[in-house]
């Protein structure tokens, strides 16, 4: 076994300046750094992300989980009357690895209250240009609404093809499309994935937003369409930078998207995760109008340090069968 670290010392020297560029911007808004926990006895319920399961603990009689993302928590400060806030902690994922992905990274999250789509898209560009040093990226942004980033680069209406016309634009033999299946979401996800992401330009920042209510997650729908979401993506090239939501903060529908996410889930055959109750609790009490971001530390580092693996900018790296 190599017992050597991945990266050099110059690599950590890079992410504890960029840290601290990030904090100075969060510090420059007045947004207060809070620490949650990583460790919990509920998991998403997002039929695309998979949480990494502890199943035997000598302190619970349950199965316990590491967090996929700091939110829930977050969401609950904000309910409980904190101001604008922000988080940089790891993140387990199961499932991820490979040049551009770890089971194991670090998250930038912050929410901003009272922000819109407009703003809060804004806000993430700034905190990219203040953590990425070697270029002013936010020039010359491209920004997409989703369905016209579909219409120009796949020549389909998200909203209205089929799963035929998905699988021919697609280019999908026989056996992917037996593989991909008949969930809809999934379709336009692999469409989005090898026709629109690979067309974006390189070497400049992509924005994408709107997505299908049907992929809201914890964004709520568009206040003047609901076949839309108020959610945004950030890409770096094909590469995703950011992931943001004007939040959802009405319990009840939160819950029926649970519910939804679960059946989506049996439907597949995964696992069901508890649901994080006590998330739901936070939203009846009142979460405030709100957008949130979540931002891959490593993934802005890459770019700093320019490099496409992401092995080359953390110390160690996951290897299976290791």
């Amino acid at each position: 076994m190599d017992w050597r670290p991945a990266a050099g010392v110059q690599a950590a020297r890079d992410r504890a300046a960029m840290i601290r560029r990030v904090r100075d911007c969060f510090r420059a808004s007045n947004v207060l750094e809070v620490d949650t926990p990583a460790l919990s006895p509920f998991a998403v319920s997002d039929p695309q992300i998979e949480s990494l399961e502890i199943r035997q603990s000598l302190v619970s009689q349950r199965p316990m989980f590491l967090h996929t993302s700091p939110e829930f928590c977050m969401k609950r400060l904000l309910s409980a009357g904190y101001p604008d806030i922000f988080s940089i902690c790891r993140v387990f994922r199961d499932g991820e690895s490979g040049r551009q992905h770890q089971p194991e990274f670090t998250m930038i999250e912050w929410y901003r209250r009272g922000l819109g789509l407009r703003e809060i898209v804004d806000d993430t560009l700034a905190l990219i240009d203040a953590a990425v040093t070697s270029e002013t990226l936010s020039e010359n942004t491209v920004t997409y609404d989703y369905r016209d980033a579909f219409l120009r680069h796949a020549r389909v209406d998200p909203l209205t093809a089929t799963i035929d016309a998905l699988a021919n634009a697609a280019r999908a033999d026989n056996s992917l499309a037996k593989s991909v299946g008949n969930e809809r979401d999934d379709w336009l996800d692999l469409v989005f994935a090898t026709r629109i992401v690979p067309a974006f330009e390189k070497d400049r920042l992509t924005v994408v937003q709107h997505y299908p209510a049907s992929q809201a997650a914890l964004a709520r729908c568009c206040p003047d369409n609901a076949q839309w979401a108020d959610r945004f993506e950030v890409f770096f090239g094909a590469v995703e930078l950011a992931n943001g939501y004007v939040e959802l903060t009405d319990a009840q529908e939160q819950r029926e998207r649970i519910e939804a996410d679960n059946e989506n889930r049996r439907r597949r055959d995964r696992r069901v995760r508890p649901y994080d109750s006590a998330l739901l609790a936070a939203l009846e009490a009142g979460l405030p109008a709100c957008a949130g971001v979540a931002v891959g530390l490593e993934r802005l580092q890459m770019i700093q340090d320019r490099t496409d693996d992401i092995r080359d900018v953390i110390t160690f790296s996951f290897e299976a069968g290791a």
